[in-house]
């Protein structure tokens, strides 16, 4: 809901510029390059400034932030590479990444420059046109951080500002790094080491200092953004997203407004509502808008025992730039207990709403409900559902709360089926929107999950595990499973969705043929650009949904592309990688088991992708083939609760994993409990990011574990040979 707790209003400053404005070039679909005043900055100054930011549209064939422009849109005004000739699209060049896990980051092409981060929150710069490697960064994070990370090593992304490329990495630093050579110009640790904090979003550029947040709302962390000054690292403000004990300096008199909205000694769990992936600066409100995520713990009943709003718990907020001061903010999930964190893509667009032109702010977030927001007052104007949800029958646009499903709710007792599941609807996968066609370009999953508190009077929080109070696999849960018209259970399917955020209507959609989300972008050309998980890399017509031109990335695509111009020669670029690979595909790639890889296309190109298999490389179709279950019924129930807990936040629930982490079920340290405890007990895979968890298992639960995969290896096993018969 949208609550006014302050009227202070936002000032406009600049201007943007619109596509007509490109010129003639643009109108008879020559590459605009050559219609644009691109400044002449020697290769690598990343010279961006508020003035090139604010008319981004005259430097059509330059990218110079991850979302492209202050508005976050990913539409680019390019048209050279367009339906008629989108078929003729090939490989200009590649460049192996040296790291594997997930590769999320969108790259930055600025002054000829193309900037790309990785897992492990590595940099790396190559030469946009030719693909020689400039320089690399290794912030050197220590492995055993990824216990931490909640959902994979990653990092989505380097901004550009005045010479420098800024980087927050895994461990919480916000790096300054020059643009020419790669060497650190300055560094400032924006977290508290001590703390399970980790940082993987990209950084914004506003007013001329870096706003970054940071994640761990599942472990013991409280949220908060901070701005810095971007010359020089100093802390300019900082603004926390909830309360903390009574009496804690940092409670501002807003904070103590919003800690009425909780129950019990919730400080005690730190909060969560981390700002863990995105920030948007409007130039024309001159406001910052991020998102915040889930509260510490997921259940209420440990969280905040009596309910309660629990503020600012899964809400849009939006501060002054200047100052950090708050302005408006807008709570999508009030007493949110289901993992439905907004910190999903925000962009800005000008959309005629009834006749009327209205500046307004769009998100498409995990609870399968588009929103429509006044920019500058944080007024809904609509929300309907882009995708499945039961957990709402609708956004009741007058009070802005969700009309509830009680059935979602759960306690120790009660059990629940919730369509989106944690991962949502809609994650952190970019979205597009083009001014052309006014739709937006949704990467949308459809899922369903169990839910149910853990006992509260037996719960204890400890340090650097999950702490979400809950379970997901219970004889309750497992009842509702299997009544007559239940939803299927975990992932259900995926797709590229065309949705018009003024009808909140679907016009299109692409169906996956493999399970996984994936950014995109959109072009003049009337093409959106999206991989997928089976390996592909595609452009489909921007107002029919129909794939024009498609080719093989040998790779699990997750991150958005982007495109850009050197000397008149319009470029399509992007990261691919992720955990595992697509069906059928071998490893081909020296440097990473994934084949992760930055692949660059061009009309006309002819480079090509190895082809030859490495040792190593990936069988076409996976089999279970687990042990024999040896262990007790007690130890593989044991076992079962203690996964939940430690293990299913990275290698997924009941063992599932989504390819971000190893699938266990397929673990060959099953045939050996000695070769297991190697792993999980003493830490012989630490240099993987699997670091050792002797001391928070208590003894014989690593054990447990082991039995309780084999048995549902086992289950599953079964379950896909009798699909056979």
């Amino acid at each position: 809901m949208r609550q006014q707790l302050s009227r202070s209003a936002g000032r406009r400053v600049g201007r943007t510029f619109g596509v007509a404005g490109i010129g003639l070039a643009l109108i008879l679909g020559a590459p605009v390059a050559a219609a644009s005043k691109t400044p002449a900055h020697p290769l690598g100054s990343a010279a961006v400034d508020t003035a090139r930011m604010l008319s981004a549209d005259q430097e059509p064939g330059t990218w110079m932030a991850s979302g492209r422009t202050y508005s976050e849109q990913r539409f680019s005004p390019l048209t050279g590479i367009n339906k008629a000739n989108v078929s003729k699209l090939g490989l200009a060049w590649f460049g192996d990444i040296d790291t594997e896990r997930g590769q999320e980051s969108t790259p930055v092409v600025v002054d000829g420059v193309l900037y790309i981060t990785t897992a492990w929150s590595m940099v790396k710069a190559y030469d946009a046109a030719s693909g020689k490697k400039l320089w690399d960064y290794d912030p050197k994070i220590d492995r055993a951080l990824g216990q931490v990370a909640c959902c994979d090593v990653v990092n989505r992304g380097i901004a550009a500002w005045q010479g420098k490329i800024f980087l927050g990495a895994l461990d919480g630093r916000l790096i300054a790094l020059n643009g020419k050579t790669g060497k650190v110009e300055w560094s400032v640790q924006t977290t508290d080491p001590k703390q399970p904090y980790t940082i993987t979003q990209v950084p914004r550029i506003v007013k001329g200092m870096v706003v970054i947040g940071n994640a761990g709302a599942e472990y013991t962390c409280r949220g908060y953004v901070s701005a810095y000054d971007a010359n020089s690292g100093k802390m300019k403000w900082r603004f926390y997203t909830v309360p903390a004990a009574p009496g804690d300096p940092t409670n501002t008199p807003l904070l103590e407004k919003a800690a009425k909205s909780w129950h019990g000694e919730f400080w005690k769990y730190g909060g969560g509502a981390t700002a863990w992936d995105t920030i948007l600066y409007d130039p024309k409100t001159d406001l910052v808008y991020f998102g915040t995520g889930n509260g510490l713990s997921w259940s209420q009943d440990i969280r905040s025992p009596g309910g309660g709003d629990n503020l600012f718990v899964s809400s849009v907020i939006a501060v002054h730039a200047a100052t950090g001061k708050y302005a408006w903010h807008f709570q999508e999930v009030p007493g949110d207990e289901w993992d439905y964190d907004v910190t999903n893509p925000l962009m800005t667009a000008d959309l005629k709403i009834k006749g009327q032109v209205r500046h307004v702010l769009m998100q498409a977030p995990k609870t399968g409900f588009f929103y429509v927001w006044d920019a500058k007052t944080g007024k809904l104007i609509s929300a309907d559902k882009f995708a499945p949800a039961n957990w709402a029958s609708k956004i009741d646009l007058k009070t802005g709360r969700p009309v509830e499903n009680p059935d979602a709710r759960y306690n120790e007792t009660k059990a629940a089926i919730v369509q989106p599941a944690p991962l949502g609807a809609h994650n952190w996968h970019p979205m597009a929107y083009s001014p052309k066609t006014g739709l937006v370009y949704i990467p949308v999953t459809e899922s369903s999950t169990g839910f149910q508190s853990a006992v509260a009077k037996d719960f204890q929080v400890k340090d650097r595990v999950y702490n979400t109070g809950t379970v997901s696999f219970s004889d309750k849960i497992t009842s509702l499973y299997g009544q007559p018209g239940a939803l299927p259970r975990g992932n259900i399917k995926s797709y590229l969705e065309a949705y018009d955020p003024v009808a909140q209507k679907e016009v299109w959609r692409a169906p996956d043929k493999d399970y996984g989300a994936h950014g995109a972008m959109v072009t003049a050309g009337d093409l959106v650009f999206s991989g997928d998980w089976s390996g592909r890399f595609s452009a489909y017509d921007a107002r029919t949904g129909a794939k024009l031109w498609s080719a093989s990335v040998q790779a699990d695509v997750v991150a958005a592309p982007s495109t850009y111009t050197i000397a008149g020669v319009q470029y399509v670029a992007l990261l691919v990688g992720a955990r595992g690979l697509p069906p059928g595909q071998p490893r081909t790639s020296e440097s990473s088991a994934n084949n992760s890889r930055l692949v660059v296309f061009k009309l006309g190109g002819t480079a090509e992708l190895p082809s030859k298999p490495m040792a190593g490389g990936t069988v076409a179709v996976r089999r279970l083939d687990p042990p024999l279950l040896t262990g007790t019924n007690e130890q593989v129930i044991d076992g079962q609760g203690a996964y939940g807990r430690y293990c299913a936040g990275c290698h997924g629930q009941g063992g599932v994993a989504d390819k971000s982490i190893p699938d266990l079920r397929y673990s060959s340290a099953l045939k050996s409990l000695s070769e297991w405890n190697a792993i999980v007990v003493e830490g012989s895979r630490k240099d993987k990011g699997m670091v050792s968890f002797k001391s928070v298992l208590a003894d014989g639960q690593a054990e447990a574990i082991f039995h309780f995969i084999i048995s549902q290896a086992n289950k599953d096993k079964a379950s896909e040979q009798a699909a056979r018969r």
